[in-house]
């Protein structure tokens, strides 16, 4: 029995020992969390109202930017590529703006283009419809091939149904074979 008594006694001035130890542990933290210093704030260099300054001449520049390149857009948009009677492939003059068109898609990935396909007076509505879709999507597989994302550039036809001239003369046919593009920003 002297001995059970032992042990137990033995035991209870041990968990004295590790309740004493474990709290002056956490006496020991709190304290150590308590003494630090705190971080020293800097001084700010330039009044607060500078960088809202800069911030507006920066929102200035990039809005002029924006109306630059819609522009730019826009200018393509009033250029057309035209096509020989009956026919949808490109001629030496289409070529070469779609490659200027091409090379400025490829800076500027923020811009889609709508390509749309139209015809001349003569012929069907159905026929016509069919030939402004070949012509819009010559255009738009030139372009894929110059490295222009193809989820960037969709097609329409609309055939006969609006012509720049309406006159029934070949100078005015002439001018009705054509694609344009349609290029307008999709995000800043």
């Amino acid at each position: 029995m002297k001995r059970n008594w032992r042990f137990m006694w033995s035991m209870a001035v041990i968990s004295m020992f590790v309740l004493v130890a474990l709290g002056g542990c956490a006496c020991f933290q709190e304290t150590a969390v308590k003494e630090t210093p705190a971080p020293v704030a800097e001084k700010p260099t330039e009044p607060a109202a500078a960088p809202v300054k800069a911030t507006d001449e920066d929102a200035a520049k990039v809005a002029a930017m924006r109306e630059k390149l819609v522009a730019e857009a826009h200018a393509f948009g009033e250029r057309h590529i035209h096509f020989a009677f009956d026919r949808y492939d490109l001629n030496d003059d289409a070529r070469a703006y779609l490659n200027e068109l091409g090379g400025w898609l490829k800076k500027n990935k923020n811009f889609d283009v709508i390509i749309e396909g139209h015809c001349d007076e003569r012929g069907t509505a159905e026929y016509n419809l069919a030939l402004g879709e070949r012509r819009a999507t010559a255009a738009k597989n030139y372009l894929v091939n110059l490295g222009v994302d193809a989820k960037r550039l969709s097609t329409i036809s609309y055939g006969k149904e609006r012509p720049l001239d309406p006159r029934s003369c070949e100078e005015a046919w002439a001018k009705n074979r054509r694609a344009r593009f349609n290029v307008f920003p999709t995000t800043w």
